[in-house]
């Protein structure tokens, strides 16, 4: 039984559809940055995706590292990377209408579905399975959702109206299942 600390990285303050880009995360409040810190299990490893936002996020937190993976990424959008939903619905609207409406098997151009990302964020956590008592995972919007939804064993539309801000954590363990907080800001 592992119990998963999932931390939602820094914000990278983007106003578009910000997948496998890699911003930066804006790192400036220290003091949620020690909070979270503080909060989180002293003695358990983190892993992180392997994108600079997780990772920047992540290494502020001063604890014993596991190699990033890059299961652990954020949902790849393809072409509608770094665009609006706007600008996107405009030009496809009947697209993106069901990839947010219908989560499952569409995918944007390029890109992957949320059942892509189910697989590849549930690879990633059976291999972390097991290894320690407590895990913290620094990733991003998606796979903490993917994660809860395997937890839960909700549909995505009902795990897709959760919160998920940037510096929160949201603990569970999939053996047996269980939630134990959703989007707590410490």
């Amino acid at each position: 039984m592992t119990r998963f600390w999932l931390v939602r990285h820094a914000p990278t303050h983007a106003k578009t559809m910000v997948g496998w880009t890699d911003l930066a995360a804006d790192l400036s409040d220290t003091s949620a940055l020690r909070r979270l810190g503080d909060y989180l299990p002293g003695a358990a490893p983190v892993i992180s995706s392997d994108l600079q936002r997780a990772v920047a996020t992540a290494d502020t937190l001063g604890r014993h590292r596991l190699p990033h993976d890059p299961d652990l990424r954020e949902i790849h959008f393809g072409t509608w990377e770094l665009r609006g939903f706007a600008e996107v619905e405009a030009e496809d609207p009947a697209l993106i209408r069901a990839y947010w409406d219908s989560p499952g098997d569409t995918r944007p151009p390029g890109g992957e579905s949320w059942n892509d990302l189910l697989a590849r964020t549930g690879a990633a956590l059976d291999r972390l399975q097991g290894l320690a008592p407590d895990i913290i995972i620094v990733a991003h919007f998606g796979p903490i959702l993917a994660a809860l939804q395997r937890a839960t064993r909700q549909t995505a539309l009902k795990v897709f109206a959760h919160r998920i801000d940037n510096l929160s954590v949201t603990r569970l363990q999939l053996t047996p299942p269980e939630v134990f907080t959703i989007n707590h800001r410490p």
